[in-house]
């Protein structure tokens, strides 16, 4: 970036043949139309960079939390008929010591608690999974902190 280009001072009483001060652009006889085109420019390119960075993590996430979501998806297909085989093999052996509307009842009370615990957990693991972009935020803070002391 011209901005944090250490180029040779063109000449002047101050800085002729020494390098510019760091974090401060070198004097090279531009005019302040050159300087604005060249800010402007490399506004617009750190812009773009920010955005790019700020997709390419976002479809990493995305990407992440869907396979996620697809692999749950498949084990909670698969987990529903053996489920029900299980629930109704536990409810005919409790059938022997209570009345079968009994066992089976309480096989479906216990299994709708059980079903409601893993629904309130996968909730607050859904809700704990961050979709923020932590990188471009941070690069975002810190270009704009640098742009604040170069106006200043």
């Amino acid at each position: 970036m011209a901005l944090r280009d250490n180029r040779m001072a063109a000449g002047g009483p101050a800085g002729a043949g020494r390098p510019a001060p760091i974090g401060r652009p070198a004097l090279d006889g531009r005019s302040i139309g050159e300087l604005l085109r060249d800010l402007a420019n490399d506004t617009t390119r750190l812009i773009r960079d920010e955005i790019a960075l700020a997709r390419a993590e976002l479809q990493g996430k995305v990407a992440q939390a869907g396979r996620g979501a697809a692999m749950i998806g498949a084990g909670g297909v698969l987990a529903i008929p053996a489920l029900v085989l299980i629930l109704a093999g536990i409810a005919i052996l409790l059938a022997n010591w209570m009345p079968p509307s009994v066992a089976a009842l309480l096989v479906g009370v216990v299994t709708a608690a059980v079903a409601g615990l893993l629904a309130w957990m996968g909730l607050k693991s859904i809700q704990a999974t961050s979709l923020t972009p932590e990188r471009t935020t941070a690069n975002l803070k810190r270009d704009v902190h640098l742009v604040q002391e170069k106006v200043s």
